[in-house]
């Protein structure tokens, strides 16, 4: 998945998403890595030193990593925080979309385990098909730095 820490779209659902990360990690082997895509020079609030903080904040059980040269945001086509790219055991991508259907506001009541992208990583686990339902990612577009964007 690609994030960042200054997108309020990323912050209205972090602590949802970090929640049913960790279901999908205990219930059914799934694996996360976040990745911030954007140029720090544009956002510095998306700084790496920045990025420690809001994942310790936020409790991350996964790694945060940054795409520096923003190559990785490239090459898998991502377009915006938050934009989620989910792969069966075999490293196919199944899913491409959104994590539900939140704006920049806070779900309240969230049930852990009902967005979008928990659904479709659980049949994933259990099937390794294209879930039928993938709606797109909304979110902050990425900065790209001059040279890449």
């Amino acid at each position: 998945m690609f994030i960042c820490n200054h997108c309020p779209y990323v912050q209205s659902i972090i602590s949802n998403l970090v929640s049913d990360v960790n279901l999908l990690k205990k219930d059914y082997q799934v694996n996360t890595v976040a990745i911030m895509p954007n140029d720090v020079n544009k956002y510095p609030e998306d700084s790496f030193e920045n990025m420690i903080n809001f994942a310790e904040k936020n409790k991350f059980t996964f790694p945060y990593l940054i795409d520096s040269n923003q190559e990785v945001a490239k090459e898998y086509g991502a377009v915006c925080t938050p934009d989620f790219f989910g792969f069966n055991a075999d490293l196919k991508l199944r899913y491409r979309g959104r994590f539900n259907n939140a704006k920049k506001e806070k779900v309240q009541n969230y049930e852990i385990g009902s967005s979008d992208l928990f659904q479709a990583m659980k049949f994933i686990a259990k099937t390794s098909n294209l879930p039928i339902d993938q709606k797109s990612s909304i979110g902050c577009s990425i900065k790209w730095s001059n040279s890449t964007g």
